[in-house]
């Protein structure tokens, strides 16, 4: 049997040793950190996990903001490890204000740990990172992000929110694959991680990471490194960089922009204001009387739309806009294709003035 002609997608050249400390150090340039970062090889939830698994320890009090299943996930691994959690929930869809967060901290003086989602792909919103970050400061908190779904679309400055612990992958804005993530680390951080009961011998032990990789010289990962998943995030790096950070941040608001500016002009409310509301993902307001999966039964090819998840998932239908589909093509092809199922359910909709917005907002708001 003839041999089979070399396939680009499996005969890759092994990736180099030192390309991960090259990577590593591209990231935190991405995060704005002068921390450790370590390269964790599974989708970002593997990453999030670790962090709940090291960080969490008996008696551990900790404040946990959910606004989605993500932050309820983080939450029960907290509390898994023997943690003390404090649930802040906001209503459903919407980001968390200030006052609960305020009121949660000022009722457990105690704590010493607050996790944050950035922002929600689930429902397109963006919590008040900023803030929150400074109440947890002034109080000595230890902060732990999950970014997943903002970083690369929103401006994340970690050092200078004082950020102790990022999360973040490259599957959205960044425009890369989902089998690796990054989470950042701080000294803070790490003598947190440092406790008696820390876990070992595992892919969800930070201080594993630490001994196996950094305290080696950031050579060779451990175990057998994806190859192709590290050539992947390489080049979504060099794509990132020639488009430079702050311009992937302004084609996402752009994006975002446009996008609100075609429902409104198609007779859709935005789910949330401008100022609640993510980069990457633009929720639309149905009608009481249409659930999401009405209206995505009658979508043709549009895997832009989706419904959104949790208890709000049949009140909303999400438009993304992420990484490549950041642009004028897709955004306009999103409103469209809502517009037309919209009709095909006898709604009263006008597509041609939302595409008329979505024109108008990429002819006036041209990202440099």
């Amino acid at each position: 049997m003839p041999i089979p002609a070399p396939n680009p997608l499996l005969d890759l050249p092994p990736f180099p040793a030192e390309g991960y400390a090259d990577i590593a150090d591209r990231l935190a340039a991405v995060l704005g950190t002068n921390n450790d970062v370590l390269l964790v090889q599974g989708e970002a939830i593997v990453a999030l996990e670790a962090v709940a698994t090291s960080l969490a320890q008996p008696g551990l009090g900790a404040i946990n903001i959910v606004t989605s299943p993500y932050g309820r996930m983080f939450g029960g691994w907290l509390r898994s490890a023997g943690a003390k959690v404090t649930d802040v929930i906001a209503k459903p869809g919407l980001p968390v204000t200030l006052d609960a967060v305020r009121s949660a901290l000022d009722a457990n003086p105690a704590a010493r740990l607050l996790a944050l989602v950035h922002a929600e792909s689930a429902s397109g919103i963006l919590n008040p990172l900023e803030q929150i970050a400074a109440l947890a400061r002034e109080r000595g908190i230890l902060t732990v992000i999950d970014a997943v779904a903002s970083v690369g679309g929103h401006t994340l400055d970690t050092d200078a929110l004082g950020l102790d612990v990022v999360v973040i992958g490259p599957q959205k804005s960044l425009g890369g694959s989902p089998g690796l993530s990054a989470i950042s680390v701080s000294p803070a951080a790490w003598k947190l991680a440092g406790h008696a009961a820390a876990p070992a011998g595992s892919i969800l032990s930070l201080l594993d990471h630490r001994r196996l990789w950094l305290d080696t010289g950031r050579g060779a990962l451990p175990g057998m490194p994806s190859a192709l998943e590290f050539w992947a995030l390489r080049a979504a790096l060099d794509r990132v960089e020639a488009e430079g950070l702050p311009a992937l941040i302004a084609r996402h608001a752009q994006a975002a922009e446009a996008t609100r500016s075609g429902l409104v002009a198609l007779g859709l409310k935005p789910w949330v204001a401008p100022g609640d509301a993510s980069n990457l993902v633009t929720s639309a307001r149905l009608p009481d009387h249409l659930a999401a999966s009405q209206v995505l039964a009658a979508v043709h090819n549009s895997p832009g739309l989706s419904a959104g998840v949790g208890g709000i998932a049949e009140r909303l239908v999400r438009l993304n806009h992420t990484g490549a589909g950041a642009g004028f093509e897709q955004v306009l092809a999103n409103g469209v294709a809502l517009g037309s199922a919209l009709a095909s359910l006898g709604e009263q909709v006008d597509i041609g003035a939302s595409a008329e917005a979505v024109a108008d907002a990429y002819r006036v708001n041209r990202t440099p």
